[in-house]
């Protein structure tokens, strides 16, 4: 398991400068629901070599986290609100 310094640097890697062989397949992810949350993220970290980037098909992606204190389906629900009244 990589420390959160190993974490916080692999956070600030770009797309456009990581090195395309070394990013891992979303889809070769494996996780079991029935593991707790601390170890389906350990597992998952593990698996993926940087949570932040990695290929969804051939796709590359980055993510990133913004410390709002708002959910994901809080998040959502806010967008999607504001599509249907626009």
């Amino acid at each position: 398991m990589p420390t959160v310094a190993e974490l916080e640097k692999m956070s600030q890697i770009g797309i456009d400068t990581v090195e395309r062989d070394d990013l891992r397949n979303i889809h070769a992810i494996t996780l079991d629901p029935s593991l707790p949350q601390i170890e389906r993220v350990r597992r998952y970290v593990e698996q993926s070599g940087n949570p932040y980037c990695f290929l969804c098909g051939d796709t590359p992606v980055r993510i990133r986290f913004a410390d709002t204190g708002r959910t994901l389906s809080q998040s959502l629900l806010e967008y999607f609100t504001r599509l249907k009244q626009g």
